[in-house]
């Protein structure tokens, strides 16, 4: 086992790598860039490497911190007043009881990354941005754009919905316990209009599900069960392509025939 400096040992469980460089830090400070106003909600934020100096510029700070011994450190370090600790699942929490325009940003768990950008995502009407730091391979996943190899569900869904921009690589060194993969910082910002809103959301991200569960398969094999290939030409898309080469206006088309 490897203990933190405050002699904290990471839990497998929770996937807790804690960031410890504090030049790594001091640069995600800057491109967060909170200004006093801004009502930032930290999720995991462990021993608190990003809360501290997110302190120093706002009055107050919310967190989501599922460690026990971990939220009760840091009642213990910052007063109730400044830091408002949600001790919970950030899966099951409810980002929107917090208000509206929230600013949510943290080092995420790499075990429950997509399952909480999806949640995110269904929360955006209280978001103003979210910055994140996560595998770099699932940041590449996330910004990837139609063609290429790392584009697919999570590339579609959370384009939908927000703006995506890979900010910083970030080296395992930077990180205790040592990650075996390299990471990587990102923003989201959700989009104030929907660029090609579904008519049925729900319908939407089960055809998108569908298409990349056999993403090898062209799209009229792939979602065969879901549309016939006559409403895949009548949407303006030839059902020979694959799903890794259609833009989310095109799933969206596909989506709205379903209706």
């Amino acid at each position: 086992m490897v203990a933190t400096r405050a002699g904290h040992v990471p839990r497998k469980r929770f996937g807790q790598n804690f960031l410890v460089s504090p030049g790594i830090v001091a640069r995600i400070v800057e491109l967060i860039a909170p200004a006093e106003g801004d009502h930032i909600v930290e999720v995991g934020p462990g021993r608190g490497a990003l809360t501290a100096p997110l302190l120093e510029r706002l009055p107050s700070l919310d967190v989501v911190e599922i460690d026990r011994d971990l939220a009760s450190d840091l009642r213990a370090r910052f007063p109730s007043e400044r830091l408002r600790v949600h001790e919970g699942d950030a899966l099951a929490f409810d980002f929107c009881a917090l208000g509206t325009n929230l600013r949510v940003v943290g080092n995420l768990p790499y075990n429950i990354s997509s399952p909480l950008l999806f949640h995110l995502a269904a929360a955006a009407r209280c978001l103003r941005d979210c910055h994140f730091m996560l595998q770099r391979e699932v940041v590449e996943r996330m910004a990837a754009g139609p063609g290429s190899k790392v584009y697919g569900r999570l590339s579609v869904m959370l384009q939908y919905r927000f703006a995506v921009e890979k900010l910083l690589r970030v080296p395992p060194g930077a990180f205790l316990p040592v990650p075996q993969v390299e990471s990587a910082f990102v923003r989201l910002v959700p989009h104030r209009a929907l660029p090609h809103p579904a008519r049925d959301e729900r319908a939407f991200g089960a055809l998108v599900a569908q298409a990349f569960s056999q993403r090898r398969k062209t799209l009229r094999n792939a979602i065969r069960e879901m549309l016939p290939e006559e409403s895949i030409r009548a949407a303006g898309i030839d059902p020979s392509l694959r799903p890794e080469v259609l833009s989310v206006e095109q799933f969206v088309r596909l989506a709205d025939m379903r209706i």
